[in-house]
């Protein structure tokens, strides 16, 4: 019989994702609430409840899921990173640059954080420290394609265009048609506008 619940719940978790991708943010945050009403000290279920509510756009509900899940599991890492990525969007980057620091130090191979704290030390102008995330995601080898955009777009800003290019050539085949795909071919034709003729 315990086996029985703990199969519907992870049907019920599956289902809220796959909600969540089709973009039917209501419907995910519902079952996702319907779980924690069952397990109010499941910190995983308010991390995942807070990531939809972020990307809902409901920023403080998110903020209120990302505490609630470090304050039932302070070694949740990756609740540290959304909620790094909360601050980050809120312009709070040096409490971001200290959550993806805490969900780095509890997970040494949290790639997106890695990531994510490289793009964040870029806002700060800080460009050889967000080198030096992008350039260890990548030995990590996860999410090459990111790592790659994003450190083209660090020499990008920096004003190294040979790099950027590059960089961003690298990342091309990692991406199908898509949003992505489109930034990088924008921020090459950016690099190289000025010389055509």
């Amino acid at each position: 019989m315990a086996s029985t619940q703990v199969e519907r719940e992870t049907c019920l978790r599956k289902l809220a994702q796959n909600k969540m991708r089709q973009g039917n943010y209501s419907e995910a945050i519902a079952i996702i609430t319907c779980l924690l009403d069952r397990h109010p000290n499941n910190a995983n279920d308010y991390n995942n409840r807070g990531f939809v509510y972020y990307q809902n756009g409901e920023l403080d509900a998110a903020l209120a899921d990302y505490n609630k899940a470090i304050q039932i599991n302070p070694d949740l890492a990756a609740a540290y990173n959304n909620r790094a990525n909360y601050y980050a969007a809120k312009k709070q980057l040096i409490k971001a640059i200290a959550d993806y620091d805490r969900a780095i130090d509890l997970n040494p191979l949290h790639v997106r954080a890695l990531i994510n704290r490289g793009i964040t030390f870029r806002d700060l102008k800080m460009y050889d420290r967000a080198l030096e995330n992008f350039d260890f995601a990548l030995r990590l080898g996860q999410l090459p394609g990111h790592a790659w955009a994003e450190r083209g777009r660090t020499h990008h800003l920096r004003g190294d265009w040979n790099y950027a290019i590059a960089d961003y050539r690298r990342a091309l085949p990692f991406f199908p048609e898509g949003r992505q795909k489109q930034q990088i071919q924008a921020w090459i034709a950016e690099i190289l506008s000025p010389f055509d003729f």
